[in-house]
């Protein structure tokens, strides 16, 4: 048997390559990035819910970014979500009076998110909603999806819930919960999978 040279790369095999990550927890959370409606505002609306692999176990290291327009269905154009501090450099978080309209969540130990902002108003022929992009484990590329809130009259008519069946259009509804928040839960995978968007 012959020893291999390892001091000369030529004859070092690659290693396999390795999943790292995801970090979703360091530097991307900021603090108040999931209350993104400023406290105290009228019309505020918190989406609760969670996160579920294919096998139907809460996902604790996902990942959500959301945004959505005002109550009048206007994107705003405001910074304030992210301010860092001059002397240290940390994150101080949202500055409490702008409404940016985008936040982030993170799914606590038991894959648990939520979001507090305001209630989005329409936005031409479209039903009122949330756009939201999931990060998480296994995933290789982000997912889409979008937030509608059940009762809403314009569900009938909006333009991607019309070309759904009743049962993939359910995933994209969030119900109200008597408490005055609504649940939206993601299923990534797997029997009631979450309808996802591709944009080209």
């Amino acid at each position: 048997m012959t020893k291999t040279d390892t001091t000369d790369p030529a004859n070092v095999l690659p290693t396999p390559s390795h999943t790292v990550g995801p970090f979703y927890g360091y530097a991307l959370p900021f603090p108040g990035g999931a209350d993104i409606a400023p406290a105290g505002a009228a019309h505020q609306v918190v989406v609760r819910g969670y996160v579920y692999d294919g096998a139907g176990t809460p996902l604790p290291d996902a990942f959500l970014e959301i945004w959505g327009p005002d109550t009048e269905g206007e994107l705003p154009r405001v910074d304030g979500s992210i301010r860092r501090d001059p002397a240290t450099g940390g994150y101080l978080g949202r500055n409490g009076v702008e409404f940016t309209g985008w936040g982030r969540s993170q799914t606590d130990a038991d894959g648990h998110w939520y979001v507090r902002t305001l209630a989005p108003g329409a936005r031409g022929a479209n039903a009122p909603y949330l756009s939201v992009c999931v990060f998480a484990r296994g995933l290789l590329v982000h997912l889409f999806t979008r937030i509608y809130f059940e009762g809403d009259p314009a569900l009938a008519a909006d333009p991607l819930l019309s070309r759904l069946a009743p049962e993939r259009r359910d995933t994209l509804i969030a119900k109200p919960q008597g408490d005055g928040t609504y649940r939206f839960d993601i299923r990534l995978q797997g029997e009631g999978e979450t309808v996802f968007l591709e944009f080209t």
